[in-house]
């Protein structure tokens, strides 16, 4: 058994040899995933795990930062490595990245070099189309321990993109390495102690990128070389046709995850309101908008039968005062329950202390934590993404007025619950 499966990873190394991508992906994306990582140190130190080729590599030691990052490529297939190591020294970067021939699922602790990768060596642990290998939450639970205080983790993974795949993509997926939804993989982040900082779904175009090339391959390879390589052969022309007839169910989606013990919002413990608190959470929505109209909207729903009692949470600052207040409400899509995240508002202030951030994140555990399944929220993408929130549209939810559609976003409390699909129905008191 050992023999046949060398035979058959040695020819499908062949199959990919030489080609500039092993999985999905293109600049163009590394890039934006880079941009929502926020800032960086000068000369970050970048981990990238599976590096394959080193297209990201390559591009990270370039980019990253203000003048360029230091990168530790790592990667078992050594032809991988001489090929980034050849392609660094073409461009000249072959003093800010370093290849070390690992296993990305065993790291071992202790000195960072030759011997092992010690705690919170890394601003920056980067893994495009490489964690399925070992498994998504594996590696967000092996990789944690790698990051600096701030550092930042980027992994791409497969995932569904339709609620009820086929059974003939099922059936494949299931037996390569089981997907899930991004809910699924956002919950999963949340559970392994991960905020969201960004999602980032790959185009079609960052597929054709691999898969064009390989296509090419495999349909100039003229076959009869032995049978490891018809057998690899046979599995990439069925994946191959699987993503011509069924491409439309699944897809690659990146994410941006930062360690929540790197410092997101605990200088702003976060709790219920009480009764002493209304006058003060009114107070903070004056000073937030430049009307009372959410003011007077907490104090309606305060009073309606939307009002859910231990979701509406305060933050409190060094001296106990209201900082920041957030608030969820019942709504209704198609007739079955969710959560209104709305308003969030902070002392204009403390506005970016974290205060916000950190009322949102207990307001949504503590909906979970009721069983509560979906909340949807109106509001800026990219301050919302960071909590786990995606277009809702990608659930068929839609809000019964016009709205960009990247500003409707849905967050799965629990991927367990089918998510229903229709238009929004909102208290009364939002006079929607």
């Amino acid at each position: 058994m050992t023999d046949n499966t060398n035979s058959f990873e040695h020819a499908f190394f062949a199959l990919h040899h030489g080609l500039p991508r092993q999985a999905p992906g293109s600049d163009a994306s590394t890039r934006r995933l880079l941009s929502l990582c926020g800032p960086l140190p000068e000369r970050p130190r970048v981990l990238d795990l599976g590096c394959g080729p080193g297209r990201s590599a390559l591009l990270l030691a370039a980019e990253a930062g203000e003048h360029g990052a230091e990168v530790t490529a790592v990667d078992l297939h050594a032809p991988f490595l001489e090929e980034l190591r050849a392609a660094a020294g073409a461009r000249g970067l072959g003093d800010r990245i370093r290849t070390v021939r690992a296993d990305m699922g065993a790291l071992q602790e202790g000195s960072e070099g030759s011997e092992g990768f010690a705690d919170g060596s890394f601003d920056l642990v980067w893994a495009e189309g490489s964690a399925y290998i070992i498994g998504f939450d594996t590696a967000l639970a092996r990789w944690k321990r790698l990051l600096a205080p701030g550092g930042t983790l980027v992994l791409t993974e497969c995932q569904w993109t339709v609620e009820e795949p086929s059974a003939g993509a099922r059936a494949f997926w299931d037996e390569q390495c089981p997907l899930r939804t991004t809910a699924g993989n956002l919950a999963a982040a949340q559970a392994a102690g991960y905020r969201v900082l960004g999602v980032h779904d790959l185009p079609d175009s960052d597929w054709a990128e691999y898969y064009g090339p390989l296509a090419e391959r495999v349909a100039a390879h003229p076959g009869g070389a032995g049978r490891a390589m018809a057998a690899a052969l046979a599995g990439v022309r069925e994946e191959l046709a699987l993503r011509a007839r069924h491409g439309h169910e699944y897809g690659y989606t990146g994410y941006v995850l930062r360690p929540v013990t790197a410092g997101d919002g605990g200088a702003w413990p976060a709790r219920p309101e009480t009764p002493a608190d209304v006058a003060a959470v009114r107070a903070v929505n004056l000073a937030a908008f430049e009307s009372p109209l959410e003011a007077d909207l907490v104090d309606a729903l305060r009073a309606d039968a939307a009002w859910v009692p231990g979701l509406s949470y305060v933050a409190e600052g060094p001296d106990g005062s209201v900082a920041a207040h957030a608030l969820l409400t019942v709504c209704h899509v198609d007739g079955a329950r969710a959560l209104a995240l709305a308003p969030v508002a902070a002392d204009p202030a403390l506005q970016r202390s974290g205060a916000g951030s950190s009322v949102v994140r207990a307001s949504l555990a503590a909906a979970k934590a009721r069983g509560e399944s979906l909340v949807l929220v109106l509001g800026h993408p990219e301050y919302y993404a960071r909590f786990g929130f995606v277009p809702a549209s990608r659930f068929g939810i839609r809000a019964p007025f016009e709205v960009p559609d990247e500003a409707m976003m849905a967050l799965v409390l629990d991927d367990s619950v089918p998510v229903p699909a229709g238009t929004i129905r909102y208290p009364a008191p939002f006079g929607v």
